[in-house]
């Protein structure tokens, strides 16, 4: 199986509402070592404001968020589609891409009429870097040289386990940098981890995971609290009720905990319990590639060490043939989870936050006519808006043409789209998105603060490019000053 590694950079840390400007992928064999590469930067979506901060972070100028040598945003997407579908079969890594890069690809793939889920169907599996170091720390703290963070803690940050470890991280922050980064650090893991690589690997995809957890008796798990890595000897419920009600994740229970008394409580109890910190139960999300071990494992360190194999045997049985127990606390996480649904915000959700919310069945329908509408010319593809049954893929396909073809919109149409960005980025509230009064507000505070200089040499150097963005987003707020 291949692999291929990848980074993106962002106009922010929003994944409903930031964007891809850089993209940066490198495909290897099983072996790491590379057979392809691919980088693609796009202009800036006429929507969408930046943030300073990370505009500083990459280095990214205004003079590149507007130039038109460099693709759209939407032939952007169209060329990362296509290439990652080239690479396919494959296992799709970044480093901490699981909650972050995977996440806003699969918003760009929804927002611009493609398949959203690329890199886990198809044949293809997901896993993050960043999961794998963090295990194989916990397994050996001095797998890799390190350097302490400001809390005093090993640093996980991929810039500073290249530099401390030989490679030239001179270039980190560019996606495709930042990807050879990710590719040389876990060629590092492999040859210092060869027999755990394997079992790191193994969790990539969900069914795995799924039968890992419903079937196995007992096994090691990982967890990284306060900058630090512990590992776990856990138990999966009863196998008839070990998944989350609601969230459809795996439930274990920490070994270290008295199982015996637990299954003595009664319902309200036991529910109390639940809410004691530290929890005697683990949420293992089976989708977000978790990284499951052997038991051998965490039998080496406290408190199972000390506990000894046959009392954790005899636990591990327990929550094996007790599924009343199990049920017990199904139904009790279900509570929970409902009573956070109900409590939850009941402002209605933007069109960007419904990928995974906004229902499956419609969506399917209109599914066969993404191909059409990639290969058609804009006008066909305005026409063949008619036809889809999603009203969210109609909105953003008509975002697409206002950015890509402006002039063949419906008078109505353009006024409307023009009208709805004025007011979301116009918006003097504290939004989910970037606004022009939250952009001047970090401006201010990244220009008045000396200690904030990024990769910058001098103040000069950092103040000539925050007047540059600065004078980027004042032009976008006159554009749509008059909406």
């Amino acid at each position: 199986m291949a692999f291929v590694f990848y980074d993106t950079e962002t106009t922010g840390v929003d994944t409903n509402f930031d964007q891809i400007l850089q993209f940066g992928a490198i495909k290897t064999d099983g072996d790491m070592n590379e057979l392809d590469r691919f980088e693609v930067r796009c202009r800036l979506m006429p929507h969408v404001v930046p943030s300073p901060k990370a505009l500083q972070v990459t280095r990214i100028t205004p003079s590149m968020l507007i130039d038109p040598a460099i693709p759209t945003y939407f032939e952007a997407i169209q060329l990362i589609h296509k290439k990652m579908s080239e690479w396919s079969p494959a296992t799709f890594m970044g480093f901490s891409s699981v909650g972050f890069d995977d996440e806003i690809l699969r918003r760009e793939f929804f927002k611009s009429l493609r398949k959203p889920y690329l890199i886990n169907t198809e044949g293809n599996s997901r896993h993050d870097a960043l999961n794998m170091i963090k295990a194989a720390f916990a397994i050996d703290e001095n797998v890799f040289k390190t350097e302490l963070n400001h809390k005093g803690n090993k640093s996980m940050k991929l810039e500073s386990l290249a530099r401390l470890n030989g490679f030239d991280s001179s270039g980190a922050h560019g996606a495709l940098f930042d990807t050879e980064l990710t590719v040389k650090v876990m060629g590092l893991l492999k040859n210092k981890q060869p027999d755990l690589w394997h079992e790191y690997l193994k969790t990539k995809s969900k069914v795995v995971v799924e039968n890992l957890i419903k079937q196995e008796k007992m096994f090691t798990i990982n967890e990284n609290f306060f900058g630090k890595n512990y590992l776990f000897l856990v138990a999966p419920l009863h196998p008839n009720s070990f998944m989350h009600p609601v969230y459809k994740w795996g439930q274990v229970v920490n070994l270290s905990t008295n199982i015996e008394e637990l299954q003595k409580l009664n319902y309200q109890d036991l529910k109390k319990e639940m809410k004691k910190s530290p929890r005697f139960y683990k949420t293992i999300k089976s989708n977000k590639a978790p990284i499951i071990l052997d038991k051998s494992l965490s039998l080496k360190v406290d408190p199972y060490k000390k506990i000894g194999i046959n009392l954790l045997n005899k636990r591990a049985e327990l929550m094996k043939s007790n599924e009343k127990f199990s049920q017990d606390i199904c139904n009790i996480l279900k509570e929970a989870a409902e009573e956070k649904m109900e409590t939850a915000s009941q402002e209605d959700a933007e069109p960007e936050e419904t990928i995974y919310s906004g229902g499956f069945d419609t969506f399917n329908k209109d599914v066969p006519l993404f191909e059409k509408f990639h290969s058609s010319e804009w006008k066909e593809r305005l026409a063949l808006l008619d036809k889809f049954k999603d009203d969210r893929l109609v909105t953003f396909g008509h975002s697409l043409i206002f950015n890509e073809a402006p002039e063949i919109l419906p008078k109505d149409i353009y006024k409307k789209i023009k009208r709805r960005i004025a007011s979301r980025i116009l918006s003097t509230n504290k939004e989910k998105w970037w606004t022009v009064s939250a952009f001047y507000s970090e401006c201010d505070e990244i220009r008045e603060n000396e200690d904030k200089m990024f990769s910058f040499k001098t103040v000069d150097e950092k103040l000539k490019f925050l007047d540059g963005i600065n004078d980027y987003v004042m032009n976008l707020e006159q554009k749509y000053s008059d909406a």
